[in-house]
């Protein structure tokens, strides 16, 4: 599967709100990274300043992993089906986290297991156990990067200005954790964090997965549709390829955590460049999570030690970018508010 060119952001309209920054009623810099985050977001809509965001959505990628019956998690596999209906319901914390910072919810089951009738964006009923066997077939792997791609294309085609990607599946956090291992040489033992919140035993067990699945991804670094197909999962492709396309489509999108991040990292080296699309919404307590955001050269707007996936960290980092917006856009210069200027050296 091909993405058509990542075109980078507007370099123009960046330095445009660089140069409007050193002339606000401030110090310069004095805002900090609000003021790195004004510049993004001018910079991707190609306008200084830049514009608030009208219709900030969160999608939601749901999806099961066979290798969720080896124990690696400190919930059952069912509680994905369970979860889907609760965030259906507008009863989970991204739905509230959301509302919270103005945007709306879509949950899309990918590879959920249960029995309900499978949607039009349904590739599989989980994917495979990725410690002894691949996750996806070739054709469903084309399928889920299908599901993405046509998903982001349908909510910038509906208006989003600003995507950010979510998951929900028990099990992800293992496959995530094997994709960043494999794709940033690290071994099992210094990527494998808690997830849901394992005991030691559990660890144990996590950190076996990924090393069996590891031994069949190492060879598949420089492919990452491949890479995918062996040690990912549906939902994962779908949200590498999501991403990838928000950028294709010049939409500027924020990253959640470890799971969103690695579907990311294969994201960016399927669509080369479309890191500059992105803003890591927050820093998760996964190792693995630090490891990716290195590879991408992204800084997390929070570190306030979430680890609960859904899109909720970056949901709680949307407010601070609309913070950096608006400052940018609506405070008075020196000259307009007549407030002296810093003095001449």
């Amino acid at each position: 599967m091909e993405f058509s060119a990542v075109t980078p952001p507007d370099s123009r309209a960046g330095a445009a709100a660089r140069r409007r920054q050193d002339i606000l009623t401030k110090p310069t810099g004095a805002l900090g990274r609000l003021e790195d985050l004004s510049v993004w977001v001018a910079s991707c809509q190609g306008h200084c300043p830049p514009r608030q965001f009208e219709r900030a959505r969160v999608v939601v990628f749901a999806g099961d992993h066979g290798v969720a019956r080896a124990s690696v998690s400190a919930y059952p596999p069912e509680v994905t089906a369970q979860m889907i209906t609760n965030i259906g319901a507008g009863g989970a914390a991204i739905n509230v986290l959301a509302e919270v910072a103005g945007a709306t919810v879509r949950v899309v089951d990918v590879a959920v297991n249960t029995d309900e009738p499978a949607g039009r964006y349904k590739v599989r009923r989980s994917s495979g156990n990725i410690a002894i066997e691949d996750a996806l077939s070739e054709d469903e792997v084309l399928a889920a990067l299908e599901v993405g791609r046509r998903i982001a294309d349908e909510e910038v085609d509906g208006g989003a200005d600003l995507l950010i990607a979510g998951d929900m599946g028990i099990g992800n956090t293992t496959a995530a954790t094997t994709l960043i291992a494999v794709l940033t040489d690290t071994e099992p033992v210094a990527v494998v964090g808690r997830g849901t919140g394992i005991d030691d035993a559990g660890w144990s067990r996590k950190t076996a997965a990924v090393r069996d699945a590891m031994y069949r991804g190492r060879r598949l670094r420089s492919e990452p549709v491949a890479l995918l197909r062996t040690c990912g999962g549906a939902d994962l492709a779908a949200m590498a390829s999501f991403c990838a396309q928000a950028a294709v489509r010049r939409t500027p999108l924020l990253l959640d955590g470890l799971v969103v991040t690695a579907a990311a990292l294969v994201g960016d080296r399927m669509a080369p460049g479309a890191r500059s699309w992105w803003q890591a919404g927050h820093r998760s307590t996964e190792p693995a999570h630090t490891l990716a955001l290195d590879q991408l050269g992204l800084e997390p707007i929070v570190d306030l030690g979430l680890r609960l996936g859904e899109g909720t960290g970056a949901a709680v980092a949307l407010p601070l970018v609309r913070a950096a917006i608006a400052t940018l856009a609506s405070m008075a210069t020196f000259e307009d508010a007549g407030v002296s200027d810093k003095a001449p050296d």
